[in-house]
C-alpha cells in the first residue's frame, strides 16, 4: 500500500473544500490510502512526514503566497531538510484564491521550491482545459489552465462549498493523477525513508 498525506491550511473551508476533493481521488485508486492533515497539526510534529509516500500540499493564496500557519508548517521541517529525509517522495501542490488568476501560481511556485530544497519529485497537473473540447467553462476541467499544479477559484465571501463543477472535478482527476503516479513509480523511495527516518528517531 501507497500512503499519501494531503497537507492544508484553510482559514474559511475553501481550500478544506478542495481537499477533500482530492482526497477523494486519490483512493480512488485501489492500493492507496490518502488522508487529510492539517498544517498546523503537523508543525507541531513535521516528523509524521516520515510515514507517506507522497505528500499533497494545500495553502489558500494570501497576498501572493501561502498562508500563515501552512508557512509556519514549512518552516517546521527544518530539521528533516538538515538530514534529507524526505529526499526522492512524491509532492504536489494545489491552491485557492477568489479571482481566476489571483497570483496562485506565486503559491505554487513557493510549494515547488520547498519540495526541490527537500529533495522530493514534484507532480504537475498534466490535465488538458475541457473547454477547448467544447465543455461549458464552468464545467471544465482545469478551466484555470495550470499545470505547475492545481487552481481553484472561490468567490470572495462565498460559502465554502461554492465551487463550480468543474473545479472539483479537477480536484478529484489531480488526486487520482497523483495515486496514480505514485503506484507507477512504486513508491520512489518512500520505505527507504522511512527506515531512514526511524534510524535517526532511535
Amino acid at each position: 500500500m501507497q500512503h499519501i498525506a494531503i497537507v492544508y491550511h484553510s482559514a474559511h473551508g475553501h481550500t478544506a473544500h478542495i481537499a477533500h476533493h482530492v482526497l477523494d481521488g486519490a483512493r480512488a485508486v485501489p492500493g492507496v490510502l490518502a488522508e487529510l492533515v492539517r498544517a498546523e497539526d503537523l508543525a507541531q510534529a513535521p516528523d509524521r512526514l516520515l510515514r507517506y509516500d507522497g505528500v499533497i500540499l494545500g495553502s489558500p493564496t494570501y497576498l501572493g503566497g501561502v498562508s500563515g500557519p501552512f508557512k509556519t508548517f514549512m518552516d517546521s521541517t527544518g530539521r528533516l531538510w538538515k538530514t534529507h529525509q524526505l529526499k526522492n517522495k512524491l509532492a504536489a501542490g494545489f491552491t485557492v484564491s477568489s479571482l481566476p488568476a489571483g497570483d496562485k501560481q506565486s503559491t505554487l511556485m513557493s510549494m515547488w521550491v520547498f519540495a526541490m530544497q527537500h529533495g522530493m519529485v514534484w507532480v504537475g497537473n498534466p490535465i488538458l482545459p475541457e473547454q477547448h473540447a467544447g465543455v461549458p467553462y464552468d464545467e471544465a476541467a482545469n478551466r484555470l489552465g495550470s499545470w505547475s499544479g492545481l487552481m481553484a477559484q472561490a468567490g470572495h465571501g462565498a460559502a465554502a462549498d461554492a465551487f463550480v463543477p468543474g473545479d472539483t472535478k479537477t480536484a478529484r482527476m489531480f488526486g487520482q493523477h497523483f495515486a496514480e503516479t505514485l503506484q507507477r513509480l512504486g513508491g520512489v523511495g518512500g520505505a527507504a525513508a522511512r527506515q531512514t527516518g526511524e534510524e535517526v528517531a532511535a
